[in-house]
C-alpha cells in the first residue's frame, strides 16, 4: 500500500528537509518531496525528525541468544528483532572465532535466513578466527589460529555471497591468502592484531580500508610508534568505527578520532546481548558476565559490549560536541559506505527501504518506523 509520510524533519543522509513528504509503497521509498498528496493515507508525524534506521554491522547477540553459540536462524531472528527495538533495522550478525564447522553453519544459517526473508539482515560478520592471539581479547585461545588455504578457499566458496565483513589480523596471512581474500568481493577489517604503523600502511596500501573497533585490541598510538591507531588517523581511506560505551573508548579519544577521521568515523555496538538482560553467558571458552553495565571475561576483559546503536547515536550526540544529524550519520550512511553499501542502505532516497527512526531534536527518545510490504509498525 503507498503512503505518505508528512509533516516531517526529513534527514536524508545528504540534506535535511523541513516540512518534507516520504512517499513509500511496499517496504521502499518512492520518493522524497516537499508537496502533501492528498489521494494517499497519510501519516502525520507532528514535526519529528525522521532519518533512515541505524545500521549495526557487528553485533553478536539479540536479547537472548548468541550468534556463535548457536548459528542458526532462530538467532539471526532473534538478533533482527531485538535490533528493531533499539533503532537498528539493518544488521549483521557477528560470528566470532570458532571451529571451521561452526563458521560453515553459520553461513548457511544466514544464507537460508535472507532466502527466506526480505528484511534488514543483509549478511553476517565473521570476527576471526584468523587473528593474533596476542590480540584475541575475549577470543578463546583454542580457536584463534592462522589460515591455511583450504580452510581458506573454503570459507570464500561457501560465504562469498553472505559474509559481508571478515575481521582478520594481516600478519597471520600469506600474500597469496590475502590476494584471495581481496579478490573475493569481502569487505576486510583490520583488527586484534600486533601490525605497527609501516606494517599497516603496507597493507592499507594493498586495498584494506577497514579496522575493527578501534583502539581495541590493536597497537596503539605512541611518538616513537604510531601504531595501527596512528596508521587509521594519517590514511584518508581507511574507515574508523568506535564502541561508544565509554568503557571501550573513552569519550575524549573519541572526539580526538571524530576530529581526525570526519566522514570515515563511524558506530558500532559490538553487542553481546541487548538490552542487559542476559548477565552472565558462557559458551566454550567464551565467558561474560555482567559488571557495573558491562561485559566482561573472568580475566576482567571486556567481552562485548552492552550498548544498543541507539545509545551510542545518543552517545555521540552527548559526548562529541555533534549535531543530531551528524551524530545519525555515524549511525547510517557512514556504516554503509565502510562496507560499500552506501547506494542501497543508509539514507531516505528513492528505491532504498522504507525503514525509518523517528526522533526529537535532541535524540533523547527515538522510535524505530519499520515499513515492510504488508504493514507499518511503530517500535
Amino acid at each position: 500500500m503507498k503512503q505518505a509520510i508528512v509533516n516531517a524533519i526529513v534527514h536524508t543522509g545528504d540534506e535535511i528537509i523541513d516540512n518534507g513528504v516520504i512517499i513509500v509503497e511496499n517496504g521502499a521509498v518512492l520518493s522524497v518531496q516537499k508537496e502533501v498528496p492528498n489521494d494517499l493515507p497519510q501519516l502525520d508525524l507532528k514535526g519529528k525528525h525522521i532519518a533512515a534506521g541505524f545500521i549495526d554491522i557487528q553485533i553478536n547477540g539479540g536479547e537472548k541468544l548468541y550468534f556463535s553459540q548457536t548459528p542458526t536462524e532462530e538467532t539471526i531472528q532473534d538478533i533482527y528483532d531485538s535490533s528493531l527495538k533499539y533503532g537498528t533495522t539493518h544488521v549483521l550478525p557477528c560470528l566470532i572465532s570458532s571451529s571451521n564447522e561452526t563458521i560453515l553453519q553459520g553461513i548457511e544459517a544466514t544464507k537460508n535466513y535472507i532466502q527466506k526473508h526480505n528484511n534488514g539482515v543483509i549478511g553476517m560478520h565473521l570476527e576471526g578466527p584468523f587473528l593474533n592471539p596476542l590480540k584475541r581479547g575475549a577470543h578463546s585461545i583454542d580457536q584463534v589460529r592462522k589460515p591455511t588455504n583450504s580452510e581458506l578457499e573454503e570459507i570464500i566458496r561457501y560465504g562469498k555471497d553472505v559474509i559481508k565483513v571478515i575481521t582478520i589480523a594481516p600478519e597471520c596471512f600469506t600474500d597469496e591468502q590475502l590476494n584471495m581474500l581481496l579478490e573475493s568481493g569481502i569487505t576486510i577489517s583490520a583488527g586484534h592484531s600486533t601490525i605497527g604503523y609501516k606494517e599497516a600502511q603496507h597493507y592499507f596500501s594493498k586495498g584494506i580500508n577497514l579496522v575493527t573497533h578501534l583502539f581495541n585490541a590493536m597497537t596503539q598510538f605512541g611518538h616513537r610508534e604510531p601504531g595501527l591507531v596512528g596508521a587509521v588517523f594519517e590514511n584518508e581511506n581507511v574507515y574508523a568505527p568506535v564502541i561508544l560505551d565509554g568503557a571501550h573508548c573513552d569519550y575524549a579519544a573519541a572526539r580526538l578520532a571524530y576530529k581526525l577521521k570526519q566522514e570515515k568515523f563511524f558506530l558500532i555496538s559490538d553487542a553481546t546481548f541487548l538490552g542487559r538482560k542476559v548477565e552472565s553467558f558462557k559458551w566454550d571458552n567464551f565467558d561474560a558476565h555482567l559488571e557495573n553495565g558491562f561485559y566482561r571475561n573472568d580475566e576482567g576483559n571486556l567481552a562485548g559490549a552492552t550498548i544498543s546503536m541507539l545509545e551510542a547515536v545518543q552517545n555521540a550526540y552527548n559526548h562529541l560536541n555533534v549535531s543530531a544529524d551528524e551524530a545519525v550519520k555515524m549511525g547510517t550512511t557512514r556504516v554503509a559506505n565502510a562496507i560499500g553499501l552506501g547506494e542501497k542502505f543508509g539514507k531516505i532516497k528513492t528505491g532504498f527501504p522504507a525503514s525509518f527512526v523517528q526522533f526529537n531534536a535532541d535524540l533523547s527518545h527515538i522510535e524505530t518506523l519499520h515499513f515492510s510490504k504488508t504493514s507499518t509498525a511503530v517500535l
